[in-house]
């Protein structure tokens, strides 16, 4: 009788239904040094499993690679996609343009239209129009703004 050749040889798991390996809340492999890295008492791990926003508060990013696993918690009304952290690369640093860009954008949200003032925090102009102390007179502690800018005093 002839033996079939390995090139041959097919491995076929009967109990694979091709989803996403699960894995419970703290049981992925490598959770102890990515919660170590994210705490700043290990090293950024090689190897394991993290989510985006673990990857991207060590300084990495997915890359372009899919997700290898599903973290599930909350009886599986929670899900997080895992991705593999040796595969993740660097994060990107914004250009300058980028920089200028965001900062333009978020100072829109931040300024009060009224009174000019930059608050550290985006304001509810949608629904107020204003800043609390212009809206209802609430005051604004001066540490969470910076002073409009005053206008020059040249004399051409």
């Amino acid at each position: 009788m002839d033996r079939p050749n390995e090139d041959d040889l097919i491995d076929i798991d009967p109990y694979d239904d091709g989803s996403f390996p699960e894995f419970g809340f703290n049981q992925a492999p490598g959770t102890p040094a990515v919660l170590a890295a994210l705490r700043g008492t290990g090293p950024v791990p090689t190897t394991g499993l993290a989510t985006r926003r673990q990857l991207r508060a060590m300084g990495l990013s997915p890359g372009g690679h899919d997700p290898a696993a599903v973290l599930v918690w909350r009886s599986g009304k929670r899900k997080a996609w895992l991705y593999r952290i040796d595969l993740a690369k660097p994060k990107r640093k914004p250009t300058l343009a980028q920089e200028a860009a965001l900062d333009k954008a978020m100072a829109s949200r931040q300024t009060c239209p009224v009174c000019k003032r930059r608050y550290h925090a985006c304001l509810p102009l949608k629904t107020l129009g204003s800043c609390l102390e212009c809206f209802d007179g609430t005051p604004a502690d001066p540490s969470t703004y910076t002073a409009p800018p005053t206008a020059h005093q040249l004399a051409a």
